[in-house]
């Protein structure tokens, strides 16, 4: 706190304990806050789950870019179901390795308490 005396003297106090002193003085103004923090969270928590959404959309966009790229230009038509799952699987493990460092059955073992899959926890 700082209090200076003459004119333009004043009060000066970090805002932490301004505000502790004027919710003190004021039952309005300590309601005030405590909406206002609130809704501060609310909007914070929102954003977020936006944000985890789009991270999503974009993921699983991509995931289908990849997926149709290995389709088209890496598996041969002629192959059967079972050995085109192969090549998926090895597939998906080289972009997982290239985009994350780790392939997803390492990512299911150090995450065994997490549900969905490594794309679900990615970034942008």
């Amino acid at each position: 706190m700082k209090s200076t005396a003459g004119r333009n003297g004043g009060t000066y106090a970090h805002k932490d304990i301004a505000f502790e002193f004027a919710s003190c003085v004021s039952a309005e103004f300590k309601l005030f806050l405590i909406k206002e923090f609130q809704r501060l969270k609310d909007e914070e928590i929102n954003s977020r789950t936006l944000e985890w959404n789009l991270t999503r959309s974009l993921s699983k966009i991509n995931y289908r870019i990849h997926t149709d790229a290995i389709s088209e230009n890496i598996i041969p038509h002629l192959l059967l179901p079972a050995e085109i799952g192969q090549i998926y699987a090895t597939e998906a493990d080289l972009l997982n390795m290239a985009f994350f460092g780790i392939t997803a059955k390492q990512w299911r073992a150090q995450n065994s308490g997490k549900d969905g899959n490594i794309r679900d926890y990615a970034a942008v």
